[in-house]
């Protein structure tokens, strides 16, 4: 059985692959990963919104991606 993950309180950072002019902003909560092993993510223009939740795995697989620019930026 899976629980649903309680992100009420969780503090949302900004990330840095986001650029500044509130057009494609990703959000995390990395206080989210170091207690329960997982890392939500959501958009920045809907916070009421739903978030994605990844694996810690998971998501450092797709930021290694990102860093070694396996997606397109275009």
């Amino acid at each position: 059985m899976k629980t649903a993950l309680d992100l009420s309180c969780a503090e949302w950072v900004k990330s840095s692959y986001s650029n500044g002019n509130e057009g494609q902003c990703v959000e995390f909560a990395p206080g989210i990963a170091a207690t329960a092993g997982a890392v939500p993510v959501r958009d920045s223009k809907r916070p009421a919104g739903p978030a994605l939740v990844f694996t810690i795995g998971a998501w450092g697989s797709f930021t290694d991606a990102l860093r070694s620019g396996e997606f397109p930026t275009a």
